[in-house]
């Protein structure tokens, strides 16, 4: 039995996720318990630096050269902060595995782009400084072999949570929303994974530019707010939700410009009814894309990620999907902000024993394959 590391910064820059796990075995044997888990903020000037680079009118080379070797010293003073708050030393972690920040992620070629992906976090910069192996990298090894590089944590998922009485759906609720459907008598194999469109992503930018304040906490804004029609049937129009499966989406169709457009779009509506409305979409993509997969079996939903503490937004989804049993992680005794970082070191013990964990009935992958590439700490 070994320490492993999982770091995770998503889309919607919340923080940086560390998570410490004592794991054991690989596969279906994999055995796995949460030691230590912290979200250490994100350092604002870090967090506007990124916010500039995924723009392409104010994005410049350079700058994004450095970010990628300043965005991991971050990485680094994060997972020292973990040790140190938990008295876990450095020198007994036996290896660590980083998602990484993505800037851009091309699921699907067009006639300039070719399927591809960019997370940055430079893994040399990891393993000298906190002295251990460093898995990185990990999307485009099922890229190459015909999938979407995403979702990315289906096999932690099916290792920890598959059920024998009941079909299971695992919603993450980050900056965009992806379920995990684990059916009762299905194999790894049958797994089905995607994203669902917006999580947090618009209701956090409109809280930006109405309030000031990175999020909706607890869902306050949004449950004083009351649906606006017209900006509802826009959305619930949107085409994302008509795409074939598999799927992935991200800032690119829902992110700063999508949210701009539509305050522009519908400037005479009230800050709360506007959060209230986005925050209803967001539910809405998720019950539209569950239903779809609803069988005569008893269905559970575990809501993880920060969306789950919304409580507007998990509200909207229990009265979306009444005949389903709508949850939080920390309803049957997980972390919703440790899940994804969780996911990331059972992704790195997989690959260190040489094993995949890609799951293709999820991404569109011809087959599986190993997930990352390996830094060894000299």
């Amino acid at each position: 039995m070994g320490l492993g590391v999982g770091i995770m910064s998503g889309t919607s820059l919340d923080g940086i996720d560390v998570a410490i796990v004592e794991i054991e075995g690989v596969n279906e044997h994999t055995q796995v318990t949460l030691k230590a888990y912290e979200s250490i903020e994100m350092p604002s000037h870090l967090k506007q630096k990124i916010k500039t680079q995924l723009i392409p009118e104010t994005s410049r080379v350079d700058e994004l050269c450095s970010l990628n070797f300043e965005i991991t010293h971050a990485f680094a003073d994060a997972v020292i902060e973990t040790c140190q708050r938990h008295h876990i030393a450095l020198d007994d972690i036996d290896f660590v595995a980083s998602h990484g920040q993505t800037m851009y992620h091309q699921p699907v070629a067009t006639d300039n782009l070719v399927v591809s992906t960019l997370q940055l976090g430079e893994p040399a910069v990891l393993s000298q400084r906190l002295k251990t192996t460093v898995i990185s990298n990990l999307r485009p090894a099922d890229m190459v072999v015909g999938g979407q590089g995403a979702p990315i944590v289906p096999y932690s998922e099916y290792i920890l949570y598959k059920k024998d009485d009941r079909d299971v759906f695992l919603q993450n609720i980050g900056g965009i929303g992806n379920v995990t459907v684990l059916s009762k008598d299905g194999t790894m194999d049958d797994v089905i994974a995607f994203d669902t469109g917006p999580g947090n992503m618009i209701i956090d930018a409109f809280c930006q530019k109405f309030y000031g304040v990175s999020y909706d906490k607890n869902g306050n804004y949004g449950a004083q707010g009351k649906l606006h029609q017209p900006l509802l049937d826009e959305l619930v129009a949107h085409e994302y939700l008509s795409l074939p499966f598999p799927k992935t989406t991200g800032r690119e169709m829902f992110g700063q410009q999508y949210a701009e457009y539509l305050l522009a779009k519908y400037d005479n509506v009230s800050a709360n009814d506007m959060i209230a409305t986005v925050t209803y979409f967001t539910a809405y993509c998720i019950a539209y894309h569950v239903k779809q997969f609803l069988s005569d079996a008893p269905a559970e939903l575990i809501v993880g990620g920060g969306g789950s503490y919304n409580h507007t937004l998990v509200g909207y989804i229990g009265e979306l999907l009444s005949n389903v049993d709508v949850k939080i992680q920390e309803d049957i005794g997980f972390s919703s902000d440790a899940k994804e970082a969780i996911a990331m070191a059972i992704i790195g013990n997989q690959t260190l024993h040489h094993q995949p964990s890609n799951v293709p009935a999820a991404t569109g992958a011809k087959k599986q394959v190993i997930l990352g590439s390996v830094t060894y700490y000299q």
